[in-house]
Order: structure tokens, then sequence, then C-alpha cells
């Protein structure tokens, strides 16, 4: 009789996983009577008696005291950064293509136009096309002897 088996009416949670709820409102001998912990008056202790958070008693909120900064620009470019030192990985005198990179899985981004960034080094002649290239990435990798193809927006 020590073993007993697995089923949907002996499952329990385990031992001081759960609490009771506190019941409030029922009776002075529960200790959580009369007010029902809310105290005595005010706007707290009445019904729909919540207070917004930020709300400051009338007194102008610190949100709306303090300054607006900055803007969100409208026609911001955003692109899939690359790095040359992702592109080291690759052998010499390939042709690396947007869909060459997303089957790597450096490029997550499907709908961005590529950006491919200066930080690292290339070693070797890569003919790399790309939305965008920063200066210094253009400048590396034509002295490592590979080309760029700019892609169109």
């Amino acid at each position: 009789m020590g073993c007993t088996t697995m089923d949907l009416n002996n499952l329990r949670p385990s031992e001081g996983s759960t609490k009771k709820r506190k019941r409030i409102g029922r009776g002075a001998g529960s200790g959580h009577g009369k007010t029902a912990t809310k105290g005595h008056k005010g706007q707290k202790a009445r019904s729909g008696g919540s207070i917004k958070p930020g709300f400051e008693g009338g007194q102008m909120p610190l949100q709306r005291r303090l300054p607006k900064r900055g803007f969100t620009p409208l026609c911001k470019k955003e692109f899939a950064l690359i790095n040359l030192a992702d592109l080291e990985s690759f052998p010499a005198n390939t042709v690396i293509t947007m869909e060459m990179l997303r089957e790597k899985g450096l490029l997550s981004k499907k709908s961005l136009p590529l950006k491919i960034l200066a930080t690292g080094e290339i070693t070797k002649p890569l003919t790399v096309s790309a939305h965008k290239f920063s200066a210094t990435a253009k400048e590396k990798i034509v002295a490592a002897g590979g080309t760029l193809q700019e892609l169109p927006f």
C-alpha cells in the first residue's frame, strides 16, 4: 500500500507553495471585519476610491512639471548592421549577398536595408553587396582587394 498512483485527484501543491486568501469583511472574529482592513474614512476607504498612479492631490504632477526633451525624426532610416569582422568567416573571392548572411544567421530583420560597418579587419578579397557602406568599411574592403556592390533602397 506504500505506492500511490499518479492520478489527477491525487495532485496537491507542494508544502508551503500556496497561501490561503485573506477573507476580509467577514465579522469581528476573523480579525478583518468592520472596516475590512481599509482604516477609517477617507478616499481610499470608499468604494471605487483608488487614486491614479502619478496623482499628487491636485498639485501639478512631476511628469507635467518637467520639460519635454528630444524628438523622433520622421525621415530616419533604419539599417540592419553587419561588421567586417562578421564577413571574415567567408572564404576568399565570395560574393556576399543578404541571402547568404541570413543563412549564416547574421541577419535577422528581413525588411531592413543592410549597412556594412568597419569594426574588425578583413584580410581576403570579397565582393560585398549591401545598401550602404561606412566610409572606413569601403576603404578596408578595397584595400583587401575586394569590390563593393551598392544595392538600391
